[in-house]
């Protein structure tokens, strides 16, 4: 029997949704402790949040869940900036401001988002990594109340959540906006779960449409509701008509795309179910009610469809309001950078798009990438940004340009492009003609979307500052933009260490308590192996069956990640009208090739490590 391990002392910068109070281990004795190791620009690290909300409810006054926020990115590190990503998602628990990543290296979190359970005499008793593990929390929940009820060692009663203030203002964390014909305006206003029309000055509110509750209801704008909206696309006119609603709205958290029809503000679902997607790549047309989706982020009209930015699974999809049919249009769901046919790219999190004026380039904002990408005649491509690890503040030659977690993008009528770089409070522009990148604003408060109206002005959603910020009109030209050579950041995963030739690469699952492998659909489980640079591997790229894989290493090689995509499908066991789960992970694995390194790679499927 493995000795038990006592977790590590809370400790951090600041704590948040305590009302100013720390909050020890000894305050938690005899409640189970969650922590969820997040951040806030990673979209695995919200689906998660959502994961647990129905968790808080169940388990009350048992568990205490508490976010311990691990920056990322250097505007992560703002203490600012974590306070208004704590209200913008809806954070209900307390959050301990992990800034020097302390709590992360004391509990070996290796990934976001990474889980550890504390039981209520304080020992560690799990961790887990990735989203997708309710289920399996619940049962471990249970267990721990039985066990500790029996011990005389679980304590009910309220925990240390102190919520925040309400503040008053006319949006909250606006997320997207799009002009209507007559000059208004169309907002997500994402923390309030509802969309706001806003009059052609960008402040005064005309009307607002769902009740402002997160939810997921179709009906009139008073009682329809959303949960936490982004992208907004107005429809062409001679489409509308057949659809029957004027506007697709990016209903994110929701996992849903849904329909306005502007004269009454009526709303309806239009694609997706509810759920999020956890299934195998095709490039079939589904039927979109039918189809699960994940996290859509932002939707434009192009190539005769609605492509839709679904951040949660790094891929851009489509979708037919006529045909009222959704399907994948580019990415492979493996996270990192890489250009080519549309089926083959990578993505990470693609979350803003706007079509070039003539309708030929459709420019994406790849975030986690920190990079500005086009579609056109089926192939991706890159303009500015280097990878998953690298960003900054940096202007110039658009191949040695640097952005930092961009999640808007708008298109010039003269063919350059303005970025909504958001965390670097900045709007960038990048012009194809010259190749050269420069900022034309700055010092905004998180900017996540950029709108061209129909007189030529600019409007900047300045989400964290809860408004609309017109630019000046000298800015958007390459005479009115300022040349920044500001700060360059790479983080450095340390890589693996691996042989050249034969290397074993195997994955690790094992299914959720009261769960079994389940192969009534066919192979229960399915591993995709590719490798940036292709040349790292000499053979055992592709899609198999099995969980272990046979690789050969390039030895002319020095270095490169590994992109490892694993699923297993399981069912409930021993019980009537089973249910059955889908578990998904995505790695990407650094590493270097050196005179006696490794000749075996485990990874874990979201297991849970006792």
């Amino acid at each position: 029997m493995s000795a038990r391990v006592r977790a590590p002392e809370l400790r951090g910068r600041a704590w948040l949704n305590t009302g100013g109070r720390a909050v020890t281990l000894a305050d938690l004795r005899g409640k189970i402790l969650l922590l969820d190791f997040w951040t806030f620009c990673c979209i695995n690290c919200l689906h998660v949040l959502d994961e647990l909300r129905p968790l808080e409810d169940k388990y009350g006054d048992v568990l205490v869940v508490i976010g311990v926020h691990s920056p990322k990115f250097e505007h992560e590190k703002d203490p600012a900036a974590l306070a208004a990503a704590v209200e913008r998602y809806g954070v209900h628990h307390p959050v301990l401001d992990d800034a020097e990543m302390d709590m992360w290296q004391q509990y070996a979190a290796k990934a976001w988002p990474t889980l550890a359970v504390v039981d209520p005499e304080g020992y560690v008793v799990a961790t887990m990594a990735g989203e997708g593990h309710a289920e399996g929390l619940s049962r471990l929940i249970d267990e721990l109340i039985a066990t500790h009820e029996a011990k005389g060692t679980l304590h009910r009663g309220e925990g240390p959540y102190v919520p925040p203030s309400e503040p008053d203002t006319a949006l909250r964390f606006p997320g997207k906006a799009v002009p209507l014909d007559g000059g208004n305006l169309l907002v997500s206003d994402s923390a309030r779960h509802s969309l706001v029309e806003l009059a052609a000055d960008g402040e005064t509110v005309v009307r607002r449409i769902g009740a402002g509750s997160r939810g997921r209801t179709d009906g009139p704008a008073s009682a329809a509701t959303f949960a936490e909206p982004q992208g907004l696309c107005l429809l062409p006119p001679h489409v509308a008509e057949v659809a029957g609603y004027d506007v697709v709205v990016a209903d994110t958290v929701n996992h849903l795309l849904r329909g306005v029809r502007l004269s009454s503000g009526e709303v309806v679902t239009v694609a997706g179910t509810g759920r999020q997607w956890r299934s195998a790549v095709d490039d079939h047309a589904h039927d979109a009610r039918a189809v699960d989706i994940s996290s859509p982020w932002d939707v434009a009209w192009y190539d005769d469809r609605v492509v839709v930015a679904m951040a949660g699974i790094h891929q851009l999809w489509w979708f037919d309001p006529i045909k009222r049919t959704a399907g994948m249009y580019a990415g492979t769901t493996v996270e990192a950078l890489r250009d080519g046919p549309l089926p083959d790219v990578w993505m990470a999190q693609p979350s803003g798009l706007s079509v070039s004026a003539d309708g030929a380039r459709l420019w994406v904002a790849d975030s986690e990438t920190s990079a500005i990408r086009w579609v056109e005649s089926g192939e991706m491509h890159t303009a500015v940004g280097q990878g998953l690890f690298d960003f900054g503040h940096v202007d110039g030659p658009a191949d040695q340009a640097l952005l930092q977690h961009p999640l808007g993008v708008c298109a010039l009528p003269d063919g350059s492009v303005l970025i909504a770089d958001t965390y670097n409070g900045a709007v960038r522009r990048f012009d194809p003609e010259t190749g050269q990148v420069g900022t034309v604003a700055d010092g905004l408060a998180e900017p996540s979307d950029l709108v061209l109206t129909g007189e030529g002005d600019v409007l900047v959603v300045e989400s964290a500052a809860h408004r609309l910020t017109r630019l000046a009109p000298g800015a958007l030209t390459s005479a009115g933009a300022n040349t920044v050579d500001g700060p360059r950041h790479r983080l450095e995963r340390k890589p693996t260490d691996v042989a050249a030739g034969e290397l074993t690469l195997e994955v690790i699952f094992t299914p959720a308590p009261g769960q079994k492998l389940d192969e009534t659909y066919g192979p229960s489980t399915r591993l995709v192996v590719s490798a940036s640079p292709p040349e790292l591997l000499v053979e055992g790229a592709g899609t198999t069956t099995d969980l272990s894989r046979r690789l050969v290493v390039n030895g002319d090689v020095a270095q490169g990640v590994l992109q490892v995509t694993a699923q297993a499908a399981t069912c409930d066991a021993d019980v009537e009208h089973a249910a059955c789960h889908l578990t998904r992970q995505d790695w990407g694995v650094p590493v270097r090739v050196v005179t006696g390194g490794a000749t075996r790679v485990p990874l874990v499927l979201r297991g849970m490590d006792a």
